[in-house]
């Protein structure tokens, strides 16, 4: 591939709506053309999609799945006081394996404990950002490393889609991903880490960044080919800027990567409107349904727009909750209840559900102890993962007692996370077809928590083939 056509390339990939930032990487990618090495040959024919759900604010997991045996459920009531679920309101669950203890899931998770149940769910206890592992008397002892901005929103935020806590970068694992898997597509005209919730660092690479959409499809420009007076006059105007040939090598470069931008917008909006609407009824009012619809639907574009491999990001905010947090968070968990439903049935509409795997993060989980009527930055908390791919009906990890004082409370019902995120994304990435050659390449800090030459599955929870 010569230097021309991979910068060629990578321009047809930006999108209109990453035009700005892109081109600010060029210098970038331009040094990458010159490392054939990092050019993977074409090869796939599977379709696999990863979709990151992020839980903006730091949810409050353990009051999303909660023990419910009495001994245990003493303990997490006791340590939350006022803002314990009531027992007999908890939606008990089921796991194949079992410790002996009872757990369920918040009252407003009705359709995930069906999911569960059925298979297609599981969840990661007590996950969280480490750099190597730790105990509670080595942090106090300052033995080990802690991640920076430890209960920072913006320093765990960033954590969690970067996958170093012992930096601040730019750089997300899932860009990663696709600077080393975007060659199993047919097409790089578009990005194929695709965000309905406009920028962020998980998705950008060294080579790949996000392609934006909303909820009703491509951003693409205001107005632009569609019908109406002004609309019509604004695409005769830019039609004739961009069929112009500039003698100045800029203004020639910039008009053909809006061209070829635009016509990438143009082809994906085509591409998501010829398919079907879907059987299934949209939740009303529910902005992270109609988020997933649109993924929903760019995978049902997909062997139009020549994916193999694409990674999508949606999120829902409002995890907040300092005050207030039985309500609000209730209605958050509600929200993500119906649209993880939604979805679900929609990969089942599209004969899709193995090969999408739905996963969600958040900045951290929260105290266990009340602030009065709400909860404080904690630590380590739970996950879930979702699709046909996932080892379900099972909680993965250990599930913490949730006394205070324990060996992993640090301090008011902040727990050190006896499993490190890096496990967790490393699963997805063997799964989504990284080699565990270059897990630790896309998460630099794995090797404290797993040998890549065991040929082991770093926590089980994945179908990997």
């Amino acid at each position: 591939m010569s230097r021309r056509k991979f910068l060629g390339n990578s321009c047809a990939a930006l999108g209109y709506t990453t035009l700005f930032s892109s081109l600010i990487n060029l210098k970038a990618m331009a040094a990458a053309a010159t490392d054939n090495s990092s050019i993977i040959t074409t090869y796939g024919g599977d379709y696999k999609a990863l979709v990151c759900l992020m839980l903006s604010g730091g949810n409050d997991s353990f009051n999303m799945l909660i023990p419910k045996g009495n001994i245990e459920y003493n303990e997490y009531a006791t340590s939350r006081s006022n803002l314990a679920i009531p027992q007999n309101d908890i939606l008990q669950i089921n796991p194949n394996t079992s410790d002996g203890r009872v757990f369920g899931l918040h009252p407003q998770l009705a359709d995930m404990q069906q999911m569960f149940e059925g298979g297609n769910l599981a969840f990661l206890a007590n996950v969280g950002t480490l750099i190597e592992p730790s105990t509670k008397s080595d942090i106090r002892n300052n033995l080990v490393k802690t991640p920076l901005g430890l209960f920072s929103h913006s320093d765990q935020s960033q954590q969690w889609q970067t996958g170093n806590p012992a930096e601040r970068s730019n750089i997300g694992w899932g860009g990663k991903i696709a600077d080393l898997v975007q060659s199993m597509n047919s097409s790089d005209e578009i990005s194929m880490n695709i965000s309905l919730r406009g920028a962020n660092i998980f998705q950008r690479g060294d080579q790949i960044t996000p392609y934006a959409i909303k909820r009703s499809g491509s951003v693409g420009i205001n107005g632009y080919g569609r019908n109406g007076f002004f609309n019509e006059l604004k695409t005769q105007a830019l039609n004739s800027m961009l069929e112009k040939d500039y003698q100045d090598i800029y203004k020639n470069t910039y008009k053909n990567t809006i061209k070829t931008s635009n016509d990438a917008n143009l082809a994906f909006q085509s591409a998501v409107d010829g398919i079907q609407e879907f059987v299934t009824p949209l939740p009303e009012d529910n902005n992270l349904a109609e988020q997933l619809r649109m993924v929903a639907k760019t995978i049902g574009a997909r062997d139009t727009l020549g994916f193999s491999r694409q990674i999508f990001f949606v999120e829902i905010g409002g995890f907040d909750n300092h005050d207030e947090l039985l309500i609000n968070h209730g209605e958050n968990l509600k929200e993500v209840n119906d649209a993880l439903s939604y979805f679900n049935s929609l990969m089942f509409e599209l004969n899709m559900n193995d090969c999408v795997t739905t996963f969600s993060v958040s900045d951290f989980s929260r105290t266990l102890t009340s602030n009065g009527n709400g909860t404080d930055h904690a630590w380590g908390g739970n996950a879930f993962m979702m699709g046909g791919a996932v080892n379900g009906r099972e909680i993965y990890g250990d599930y913490p007692t949730l006394a205070l004082d324990s060996d992993l409370d640090l301090r008011s019902g902040v727990l050190v996370p006896t499993t490190a995120a890096d496990l967790y994304m490393a699963e997805l990435a063997l799964w989504f077809g990284v080699s565990a050659s270059d897990l630790n390449t896309i998460l630099p800090n794995l090797s404290n928590f797993y040998d890549t030459n065991s040929g082991a599955s770093p926590l089980g929870f994945m179908n990997i083939t």
